[in-house]
């Protein structure tokens, strides 16, 4: 059963279309993404009423995003108002007057909705089990702190990047005095809240400008891998992206890559939000999400239809279970590839070869499971392409250094070809690790060559020491020209991994039968 739905964000900088659809055996995801700049809250007056050229704008993008939601044949739309609609005196009016011309039907979203949405959004496309998230609007911020995947405290600054620009610069850049105006204004905010402080855990930040403040510090620092989600940043990249935006001029900005030309003028402080809190929070650690208030929308609608659409306590196994469907990988195979891998690995950590570790067993899991799953484009060429779809796909529950570990093992087929693909990530990689993601490389290779006719005939193994080597006993149900050729032949990586010779000795399993 397939659902589509339609959310209309409409927010104080931008108005933006996002479709979505779910499936349950491959999860949700984003079909279409478009938006349009209006400022809305720039046309708010002294007496906080939308003018009739703000409500003009409003009515062409939604009039505009009908025709597409009508192409898309979606009869389940969304249409939700965050802080200049909120903030109206007229949002009556306004809600009438756009149901009436457009016939769309706008829910104006209370500040602790708007706060919960981007909370749910982010418990369940996000690793971190407890922290603090932040969502720069045009017009407020919503702050969150949740323990556990357990919402604790919510709460919505009536502060904005837009608004903030507007009150605190005056030109198009920045002025010491202003900075440091708005600098204290930020901590008195934040320290409004007792429960933000000394929390000492990350921040999950989401929205336009934190992702432009990702992307400007992948690009200053020549970031490897693709994709901002889940991008993580220490307190000194956020300080010095931070202190780069704030002193640039505005014609500098608009050439700096990574941000977006609509964000230009109001990205400093935005930023400066991003700093302030980290502080008060005495954060861990500062990552961006793209999944927010809009997933959290659709994620609300689909909880009340299914009793878990999407699990927030096995975000990484939701998110493999779309890579799986994406690429066809043969579930009952990837299963076999999974067991052969963990029985051999617990096989030689029982005779001390290697050492038990619970981190090792579940990279050794993941590889397994998505081992050469660039077959899908080009088996000729299935090691580079796993390496690259894994690397620089966006992969829920995992940080990107995880994503390369397992894309380093997934794509496993020499140690010369593994260092290749190491080679941009030097920095990120002792070479105690690199190695044993050769070693564990080696041993997912060797797994994947006992089930050579991809048959599953492997049924059960034993390792033992014989001299100065290993015997691997391997019992299968029916012949194995084909597994052992391949292992005879792939066993060579294990071998110099592990520093030891490794005899093979196949055997058949005798069924007997009950008549």
């Amino acid at each position: 059963m397939r659902n589509k739905t339609a959310v209309i964000d409409i927010g104080s900088n931008t108005i933006r279309l996002v479709i979505y659809d779910y499936e349950p055996k491959k999860g949700m995801r984003e079909i279409e993404n478009i938006k349009t700049v209006a400022r809305l809250k720039s046309f708010l007056d002294d007496d906080n009423k939308l003018n009739e050229k703000g409500l003009t704008l409003l009515k062409d993008a939604l009039l505009a995003f009908n025709e597409i939601i009508d192409y898309h044949g979606i009869q389940d739309v969304r249409a939700a108002a965050t802080a200049a609609i909120r903030q109206a005196v007229n949002q009556q009016e306004i809600v009438s007057r756009m149901k009436d011309e457009t016939g769309v039907q706008i829910n104006i979203l209370t500040e602790e909705e708007e706060a919960y949405f981007g909370y749910l959004a982010v418990i369940h496309s996000t690793p971190v089990l407890s922290a603090v998230t932040v969502d720069i609007g045009g017009g407020s911020t919503e702050v969150t702190y949740y323990e556990h995947k357990q919402l604790i405290h919510s709460h919505s600054f009536p502060f904005g990047a837009v608004s903030l620009k507007k009150d605190f610069m005056e030109g198009d850049q920045m002025t010491q005095n202003e900075h440091k105006k708005l600098i204290r204004f930020l901590k008195s905010e934040f320290n409004s809240l007792g429960w933000l402080k000394n929390k000492k855990v990350p921040i999950v930040a989401i929205g336009g400008s934190a992702r432009n403040v990702a992307q400007i510090h992948q690009q200053l620092i020549k970031y490897p891998v693709a994709g901002v989600h889940q991008y993580w940043m220490e307190e000194k990249d956020l300080q010095e992206t931070n202190d780069m935006l704030t002193a640039m001029s505005k014609e500098d900005l608009e050439k700096l890559d990574g941000l977006s030309s609509d964000r230009t003028d109001i990205i400093a402080p935005a930023s400066q939000v991003f700093c302030e809190l980290y502080k008060i929070v005495d954060a861990k650690g500062f990552m961006f999400s793209k999944k927010g208030l809009r997933e959290g929308i659709v994620l609300k609608e689909l909880m009340k239809r299914y009793t878990a659409p999407l699990s927030k306590d096995n975000v990484f196994m939701e998110s493999l279970n779309e890579l799986a469907f994406d690429y066809s990988i043969n579930k009952e195979q990837a299963d076999q590839m999974v067991s052969l891998t963990t029985e051999l690995y617990s096989h030689l950590c029982a005779l001390n070869v290697l050492e038990e570790n619970e981190e090792d067993l579940k990279l050794i899991k993941r590889g397994a499971y998505l081992y050469y799953l660039g077959d899908y484009i080009d088996s000729d060429s299935s090691s580079q392409h796993t390496f690259y779809i894994i690397g620089n796909r966006s992969i829920d529950g995992i940080l990107h250094r995880d994503r390369i570990k397992i894309a380093a093992v997934a794509s496993f087929k020499s140690k010369s070809m593994l260092y290749q693909f190491l080679e941009p990530f030097q920095e990120w990689f002792s070479d105690d690790e690199r190695e044993k993601m050769r070693i564990i490389g080696a041993l997912v290779k060797f797994a994947y060559s006992l089930n050579g006719s991809k048959r599953n005939i492997i049924s059960q193994l034993e390792i033992r020491k014989k001299g100065e080597g290993l015997l691997v006993t391997l019992f299968a149900e029916g012949r194995t020209i084909a597994e052992e050729y391949q292992a005879g032949k792939q066993k060579k990586h294990l071998e110099k991994a592990l520093k030891t010779n490794i005899e093979l000795d196949f055997k058949k399993m005798v069924i007997i039968s009950n008549r």
